[in-house]
């Protein structure tokens, strides 16, 4: 009878998807490069084009737009993070929390900004809440794997 040696070694842990993964990151990268050019150029017509807007809406688009521009950054440092060290739940779901952030809170304020939607704009605070677990989740990996 033949004895059959499992080691630990033989069997392979089960890690993050890097398939499926690999195409959300790319999706994420894409949509760090339509944010980027979006706050870019949004910002040129809100300095030059958006004059006209009532005070408040201008403070508010800015707002949104700095915020915008700051967390399309902190995605994008986040995905050169997770592509170059081994694959991290924590960094998935912080850059997640990055584009969800980006989506509820600073694309509300746009649309409310510039349609009667009153009903969308408690939709704002959860997106602020996503930019803050997106630190919190940056600062367990750091304390974990930096």
């Amino acid at each position: 009878m033949s004895s059959t040696n499992i080691s630990s070694t033989n069997i392979k842990k089960p890690q993050l998807k890097l398939a499926a993964s690999s195409t959300l990151l790319k999706s994420m990268m894409i949509f760090v490069g339509i944010s980027g050019c979006f706050s870019v150029l949004f910002g040129a017509w809100l300095a030059h084009g958006g004059q006209s807007l009532p005070v408040k809406v201008q403070s508010s688009l800015a707002t949104a737009l700095q915020y915008q521009f700051f967390h399309t950054l902190a995605l994008l440092v986040t995905l050169v993070w997770l592509k170059v060290t081994k694959p991290s739940k924590v960094l998935l779901s912080a850059c997640i929390a990055f584009v969800t952030g980006i989506l509820l809170f600073c694309g509300v304020i746009y649309i409310k900004s510039f349609f009667e939607l009153a009903l969308i704009g408690k939709l704002t605070p959860f997106g602020g809440i996503a930019f803050a677990l997106a630190w919190l989740l940056l600062a367990i990996e750091s304390k974990n794997n930096f």
